[in-house]
C-alpha cells in the first residue's frame, strides 16, 4: 500500500516518488526525504544534528531552528516561516505542536466547503491523518496527506480544531510546508499581467525569502499559485523537479525561504496578509488543499503528471471525459452590438463552417449597451431580445448549434436595479470612499443571502432557455474588503468567506445543471487555478488572442495545467489587442493547442478564409481526442535562454496508444539565409513507423494531395529528428498529423 509506518516513521510511496517524515520522541515531526521512490524509509541518517552557535535549543537538545519540520510553528526557537500561527486567549502566538496520534484510511475524504482532488475507488489512494496538539492553547492541528499510488501525486492540507474553552485567533494557516536539504536549486514560477499571463520565470534560489502571492481576492493575472523547484541542470527531458500547486482561487502565498545554513523551506497556502479567523470552542477551520508531484525525468514529465491528475481526479462531472465542442464567441465579432438577428446571422455562418457551439457574450441583459450598467440584472435586454433567450436558443438549435451564454455573476453595477435594491450587498467599508473598476463593484459572497440570490437567479436563466454552455467572467479584483454582516473581529475573514461562497454557488449550479459546460474567465486568464477546474473544466486562457503572444501564454500555462483546460481561439487579423497581422493558418495552428474555437465575425471573411476555417474545424474535430486527452510534449520553447533565441515554438500531442500524434511548429520571425530547424519529436513508439501528413490550415495554396507523405520510424523521429525549412515571411506555422502504419 502507498502508506506505511514503522517506529513512528511515515513513508508515503507512489509510482514516482517517496515522501518520508518521522515523529521524534519529543513529539516534533521532522521531514526526512522527498524524491525518487525508495524501497524503505531508512533515511534517518540524513538529519543534521550539528550543534549550531546562536541557535536556541529545547531541554531535549533539539534545535528547532535547524530541524527540518513538517509542521513548523513560531515562538519556540524556529525563526523561519511557520506553517500555522495561532493566538490564544492571552494574545501570544508562541505554540509547540506535538504528535499525539495518526490514522490511515483507504481512499480520500472531501474537504468541508472546499474543492479538492478525489478518488473514484478507495483502492486508488490512501490518506494519512497526523494529529498534533499544543496543550497550552488547546489548538489541535491535523495534517492530512493523500498518496495517489498510480498517479504519482501527494496532496496535503491542514485542519485546525479548537479544543479549548475560549476562542482561538488564527493568523496563518498554510496548506503545505516542505524543508529541502540543499539550496542548489532553481525555482520556477508563472508571472505576468493582464493579456500576458503566466510567463515562465526561472532563477537560482538565493539567501532569504523569494515568493509569489496575490492580495487581489483572486489568484490573479500577475501571479499563479503554482511553482516548481528543480536542479540547475534540469531540462524539459532530464533532471529532478518538484511541483507545487494550490486548489484555491483567492489570495494565496507561495514562497521559499533559504535560511542561514542554505536549506530552503517551501510553503504554499492562503495568504496570511490581511487574513484572520476567529475559531470558537469546538469549531474547526479547513485550509485549502495543496498538491505535490516529483519528476526525475525533467519538467516535461512533471507537467504530464499534473495534466493526468487534473484531468482525471480534479475535474469532474459530465464534461470531464467528453471532447469539447468547437465554438464561436460573439465578443470580438460584435462586442455590445448584438441582437437576436445579429446572433442568428453569426450562427448561420458558424453552421456553414461546421462549428458546433455559439456563445453570446456581453450585452444581452438589462440595459447593457456598454460596460457602465446592468450587472446583476440577469434578464434579457428588452430591445435586443424582445422574445427572450428561449426564442434565440431555439433558432440556433434549429441550425444545429448549441447555445452558450456569457455571465458575470460575482459583480454588480452601481447603475443596476440590484444595487439600488441592495446597496449593502457589495464589498465595502462604511465611511470610506470606494474604488471601482470597469464601473462595477464586487458582490459580497460571504453573505448567504447574496449566494442564495445568485443561485436562484442564475438557475432561472439556465432553465429559461436551452443553454448548453456558460462563460463565467469576473472582471475586477477586490478592494475595500469588508462585509456589512460580519462583526469587527471577523472582518479579516471576508475574503476567504467570499471564496467559500463562490464555491457554494458553483457547486449548487453545476449539480443542478450537470450537462452545461462551464468555462471560467477573469478578464481572460486572471483566475486560471485548480480551485475553479472542479466546477468549470476549462478557462479562458487570456483576453489576448494574438497567436504569437499566445505562444508564451499557452506554453507557460502548460507547465501546470492540461491543454483541454485552455480556451484557445482564432481571432481577427489585425489582432484587436496588439494589431498584429498573422496568417489564418498560424492562428489556427496555435489555437489547436487548447479547447478550440473562434472569436471573430465569420460573415466578414473572404471566401478563401472561410474555406480555411472549414478545414481547420474539420481537422480540429478529427484530432481533438488526441489534443485534449493525449500526452503533451514541449519540443521548442519560445522563452529565451542562453542557448535559445526564442524564435521558434514547437509542441506535440500523442494519443494514449501512441498510434497518432499532432505536431505543431511556429516560426516567429523570418531570418535571412537561416539554418533549417532540427526538430526532435517525443512520446512516440520507437518500434512503429509513422506517416507524416502535412496539414494545410491556411488559405489553401497547395492541395494536400500534391504533397507526398513521409514515413519514418518512431525511433528516427525522436532520436534523429526532422528538418523544418525556414519560412519566408513572419509568423508562419506547420502542423503534421502522424499516423502509425
Amino acid at each position: 500500500m502507498p502508506i506505511s509506518v514503522h517506529d513512528r516513521t511515515f513513508h508515503l510511496r507512489t509510482s514516482t516518488c517517496s515522501y518520508i517524515f518521522a515523529a521524534l520522541p519529543s513529539g516534533y515531526l521532522t521531514h526526512l526525504y522527498f524524491g525518487a521512490p525508495l524501497r524503505d524509509a531508512h533515511v534517518a541518517h540524513l538529519l543534521d544534528d550539528t550543534n549550531r552557535a546562536f541557535s536556541p535549543y529545547l531541554p531535549s537538545g533539539i534545535m528547532t531552528d535547524t530541524l527540518p519540520q513538517e509542521a513548523p510553528s513560531y515562538g519556540t526557537g524556529d525563526f523561519r516561516e511557520p506553517l500555522v500561527e495561532i493566538a490564544g486567549v492571552d494574545g501570544t502566538t508562541a505554540s509547540e505542536f506535538a504528535f499525539i496520534a495518526h490514522r490511515i484510511t483507504d481512499g480520500k475524504p472531501t474537504l468541508d466547503g472546499l474543492p479538492s482532488f478525489y478518488v473514484e475507488d478507495e483502492s486508488e489512494a490512501q490518506t494519512l491523518e497526523i494529529e498534533l496538539q499544543d496543550p497550552i492553547s488547546g489548538a489541535v492541528v491535523v495534517l492530512l496527506y493523500t498518496a495517489f499510488e498510480e498517479l504519482g501525486a501527494i496532496t496535503r492540507s491542514v485542519r485546525v480544531e479548537n479544543r479549548a474553552q475560549t476562542p482561538l485567533h488564527l493568523r496563518r494557516v498554510l496548506s503545505a510546508s516542505v524543508d529541502f536539504p540543499t539550496a542548489d536549486l532553481d525555482w520556477i514560477h508563472l508571472s505576468g499581467a493582464w493579456s500576458r499571463e503566466r510567463d515562465v520565470v526561472r532563477s537560482a534560489l538565493r539567501s532569504g525569502t523569494q515568493s509569489v502571492e496575490s492580495r487581489r481576492g483572486a489568484s490573479s493575472h500577475q501571479q499563479n499559485p503554482f511553482f516548481a523547484l528543480c536542479s540547475p541542470q534540469t531540462t524539459e527531458t532530464a533532471g529532478e523537479a518538484w511541483g507545487f500547486n494550490l486548489v484555491y482561487s483567492g489570495n494565496f502565498y507561495a514562497g521559499i525561504e533559504v535560511d542561514q545554513y542554505g536549506t530552503p523551506r517551501a510553503q504554499i497556502g492562503i495568504n496570511p496578509f490581511d487574513f484572520g479567523w476567529e475559531l470558537q470552542p469546538g469549531a474547526t477551520f479547513q485550509a485549502p488543499e495543496a498538491v505535490m508531484l516529483y519528476s526525475g525525468a525533467g519538467l516535461g514529465a512533471l507537467s504530464r503528471g499534473f495534466h493526468r491528475l487534473i484531468r482525471q481526479r480534479l475535474c469532474r462531472g459530465a464534461w470531464r471525459d467528453r471532447v469539447r465542442p468547437v465554438l464561436v464567441n460573439s465578443w470580438e465579432a460584435s462586442y455590445f452590438n448584438i441582437d437576436e438577428e445579429t446572433i442568428v446571422h453569426l450562427g448561420e455562418a458558424a453552421r456553414d463552417a461546421g462549428i458546433e457551439l455559439l456563445v453570446m457574450d456581453d450585452g444581452w441583459f438589462g440595459y447593457r449597451d456598454n460596460d457602465t450598467t446592468s450587472l446583476g440584472d440577469w434578464t434579457p435586454h428588452a430591445k435586443k431580445f424582445p422574445n427572450g433567450l428561449s426564442s434565440l436558443a431555439n433558432r440556433l438549435n434549429t441550425l444545429g448549434l448549441t447555445f452558450g451564454l456569457w455571465l458575470e455573476p460575482e459583480m454588480v453595477s452601481p447603475d443596476s436595479d440590484l444595487y439600488r435594491s441592495h446597496p449593502d450587498w457589495c464589498l465595502h467599508v462604511p465611511g470610506r470612499r470606494r474604488t471601482e473598476a470597469r464601473q462595477q463593484l464586487v458582490l459580497d459572497l460571504s453573505r448567504s443571502d447574496v449566494c442564495d440570490y445568485l443561485i436562484e437567479t442564475l438557475a432561472g436563466v439556465l432553465s429559461g432557455a436551452n443553454i448548453g454552455y456558460i462563460k463565467w467572467d469576473m472582471n475586477r479584483h477586490m478592494t475595500e474588503i469588508g462585509s456589512a454582516l460580519l462583526p469587527a473581529n471577523q472582518q479579516r475573514e471576508t475574503a476567504h468567506r467570499t471564496m467559500l461562497g463562490l464555491y457554494r454557488v458553483l457547486d449548487e449550479l453545476t449539480k443542478r445543471f450537470p450537462d452545461v459546460l462551464f468555462e471560467s474567465c477573469s478578464g481572460g486568464g486572471g483566475r486560471f487555478d485548480l480551485g475553479l477546474l472542479p466546477f468549470m473544466p476549462q478557462a479562458w486562457t487570456s483576453d489576448n488572442t494574438d497567436a504569437i503572444a499566445r505562444l508564451r501564454i499557452q506554453e507557460g500555462t502548460s507547465l501546470a495545467y492540461p491543454a483541454i483546460s485552455m480556451g484557445s481561439h482564432v481571432s481577427d487579423s489585425p489582432n484587436h489587442q496588439l494589431h498584429r497581422t498573422t496568417p489564418i493558418g498560424t492562428r489556427g495552428a496555435v489555437a489547436l493547442a487548447g479547447a478550440f474555437g473562434y472569436e471573430l465575425d465569420l460573415n466578414k471573411l473572404s471566401d478563401s478564409e472561410k474555406e480555411a476555417i472549414k478545414r481547420q474545424v474539420a481537422f480540429a474535430k478529427e484530432v481533438r481526442e488526441i489534443t485534449q486527452f493525449g500526452d503533451f510534449y514541449r519540443l521548442k520553447s519560445v522563452f529565451p535562454t542562453e542557448r535559445n533565441s526564442s524564435n521558434e515554438s514547437a509542441w506535440m500531442f500523442v494519443s494514449r496508444d501512441q498510434r497518432e500524434a499532432v505536431v505543431t511548429w511556429v516560426q516567429v520571425l523570418a531570418l535571412p539565409n537561416a539554418a533549417q530547424s532540427l526538430l526532435h519529436l517525443a512520446g512516440l513508439n520507437p518500434s512503429l513507423d509513422y506517416e507524416l501528413i502535412l496539414i494545410d490550415l491556411d488559405e489553401q495554396s497547395k492541395a494536400p494531395s500534391q504533397i507526398t507523405p513521409l514515413v519514418l520510424g518512431g525511433d528516427v523521429l525522436m532520436n534523429a529528428g526532422i528538418r523544418v525549412a525556414n519560412h519566408r515571411g513572419d509568423f508562419r506555422a506547420k502542423v503534421w498529423h502522424l499516423k502509425a502504419k
